[in-house]
């Protein structure tokens, strides 16, 4: 794994509130480049799979109805979760990120995604 993946994932699991998994995936081929979790029941690259078919449905979506629009992020809600799937700006990757819903802080977790996801179209 890249230096750069490495601390990306090792960034979110100390500066995020509430971290549970990260993955990184491929659009195109659904290749997980890392994947990370701190619960052994949580797979995130089985989660990123399964939300690879919701960013394909998303962007089919997006060309059915002609509209000219990218992906930024898709949020998902869950009772005690909030799942990020962040879109990088090309298309080509997304994070899978998933938090504790009681303890994340929504703006400060997107904030720092954001901060990576510039980094992830050059580094991989």
């Amino acid at each position: 794994m890249s230096d750069f993946l490495q601390n990306f994932q090792n960034d979110l699991k100390e500066n995020i509130n509430g971290f549970i998994a990260v993955s990184v995936t491929e659009v195109e081929t659904g290749m997980s480049y890392c994947s990370l979790s701190l619960n052994p029941n949580f797979d995130p690259e089985l989660a990123s799979a399964y939300n690879l078919e919701v960013v394909k449905a998303k962007l089919n979506a997006i060309k059915a109805l002609g509209l000219d629009q990218k992906i930024n992020d898709i949020l998902i809600t869950l009772t005690d979760q909030i799942h990020i799937i962040d879109v990088s700006e090309d298309g080509k990757y997304f994070i899978y990120l998933a938090v504790d819903a009681t303890k994340a802080n929504l703006g400060l977790t997107r904030a720092t995604l954001a901060k990576f996801k510039k980094d992830i179209i050059s580094k991989l």
